[in-house]
Formats: C-alpha cells, sequence, structure tokens
C-alpha cells in the first residue's frame, strides 16, 4: 500500500514525539550516567535535541541538519573528511572541533542529535551491550546491561564511506580503511552497533564531547565497535595505502547490517 505524504509527515511527527518523551524520561527511568566530567560546550537541551527541523526532500528521503535519510532503505548519509592517516586510533568519527581529532580517522561537522533522532526515526532500536553499568561507588563496573536479542540484531549497523576518485565514486565498507597494526591485517568484516549513549545533566552527551562512532569502547559515543580488541587502544591505524589524504571530502553510509 503507498503512503500519502500527509501519512508520512503525521507518522513522523509521531516519532519525534516518541523521541522526546524517550529522552526526557532517560533520567526517570534510571538509566546509568557517566560521572559528571562532561563539559559544557552550549549542547542542546533534551527538550531542543527532540525539537529537530525534519525536511522532505521526496517520497522517501528526508534532511536533518547535514543528515539525510531513506524510510524506505532506513539508509543514512552525512558528510565527513579523511582526518588522519596515520597514528593509533580510538575513533572512527568525531565532531569537529570538540571531538578528540588527534585519534580519529574522519571527522564531520554534522550534529550528533541529528545523527540520532535519524536512527530513532528509522526504528534502530539502541542496544547498550557494551555500556558498562555504574557500581555502588560511581565508578565502572566490569557489568553489562542483559539486552534481548532482538534489540541486539537491530543495533547492528554497516557503515560504508563512498568517495571520489579519479572522477569516479568509489564506495567500501569503512573497515577496509582500519587496521588491526600487530596482525596487519583490516578490521574484520561485521557490523557496529548503535548504541545511543546518554544524557548528563540535560544534555546529550555526544553533542558536547563530538564522539559519534568510537572503536575503542566509550560510554559516551553513539556507535560503537562491538569487535575483538574494541577494548585495546594501541592496535588500530589508518590502513596505509587505503585511506585517502588527509582532507578529501567522504559520504558516510550507515545501513541495516546484511544478514549472512
Amino acid at each position: 500500500m503507498t503512503r500519502s505524504a500527509p501519512f508520512i509527515r503525521i507518522q513522523m511527527k509521531s516519532r519525534l514525539l516518541i523521541f522526546a518523551i524517550l529522552a526526557a524520561a532517560l533520567p526517570v527511568l534510571g538509566q546509568p550516567r557517566p560521572p559528571d566530567l562532561v563539559p559544557s560546550l552550549g549542547a542542546k537541551t533534551p527538550e531542543e535535541a527532540a525539537k529537530p527541523d525534519v525536511k522532505k526532500i521526496d517520497e522517501t528521503k528526508y534532511q536533518i541538519g547535514d543528515v539525510t535519510f531513506d524510510e524506505k532503505s532506513r539508509e543514512i548519509r552525512f558528510p565527513a573528511k579523511v582526518n588522519m592517516t596515520e597514528g593509533n586510533l580510538e575513533y572512527l568519527i568525531v565532531r569537529a572541533p570538540m571531538g578528540k581529532l588527534h585519534e580519529s580517522l574522519l571527522s564531520t561537522e554534522i550534529s550528533a542529535t541529528d545523527l540520532n533522532v535519524a536512527l530513532k526515526l528509522l526504528r534502530y532500536p539502541a542496544s547498550r551491550e557494551l555500556y558498562a553499568l555504574p557500581n555502588k561507588t560511581g565508578g565502572i563496573s566490569g557489568d553489562f546491561p542483559d539486552v534481548p536479542a532482538d534489540v541486539k540484531a537491530g543495533a547492528r549497523i554497516a557503515i560504508d564511506v563512498e568517495w571520489q576518485q579519479e572522477g569516479k565514486t568509489k564506495r567500501v565498507p569503512i573497515n577496509d580503511w582500519v587496521q588491526q597494526e600487530v596482525k596487519g591485517q583490516a578490521m574484520p568484516a561485521g557490523p557496529w552497533v548503535y548504541g545511543g549513549s546518554d544524557f548528563n545533566d540535560g544534555k546529550f552527551i555526544p553533542e558536547v564531547t563530538g564522539d559519534i562512532a568510537a572503536i575503542f569502547v566509550s560510554g559516551y559515543s553513539l556507535i560503537v565497535y562491538p569487535g575483538k580488541d574494541n577494548g585495546d587502544d594501541e592496535v588500530w591505524i589508518p590502513y596505509p595505502n587505503r585511506v585517502p589524504a588527509a582532507e578529501t571530502a567522504v559520504t558516510v553510509i550507515i545501513a541495516p547490517q546484511k544478514k549472512p
């Protein structure tokens, strides 16, 4: 059945309202929060973050800030650039200028809030499986949330990168641009996890810290790497001779992880 434009707009508004309620309810629901060490950089409040300006592009595509997304394919796109071509990596993508640019493969200027809303509107469930629970003294424990299997599966995403090279459009999985230095091999093919991050003192943490996607697991990051060695910050580097020159413009593409 083909959906009319008014129906889609109503559906989008309904999802935004749900997101606003969930965002505001996080502190009340007792979700674990990181320590109060996130600086205030003018981040949006939950109420402001939940009211983005969603624009309709065509029958299935929408835009929030510089983030575009397709309701049918559930694909998300946003601009970024190559940030570094050598050195240890802890992050895949950070937001400039507040993100940790000295250890991130890519940088972007998009709003983490806009990206998070796009993920919510496209029905990606946030899996908190990699965010360690706090201990009794407020530190980090060795325990993790028990997440249902269907949520884990739905939170798995593929991340590709697209760019222009010699007049041709190239597209590869972002894992191909990251090397496990000790093994001398590319990061294994596989998914990333949309974790959703959290709010702290009324601020959406990735909006403040700039942590968009982390290789070395960070409780502040919106997206995290679930694979082996995600707890080692000294083994990941940009893959030599695969990553284009620094400052090369790219498009990051997020899509549902394909089932084997």
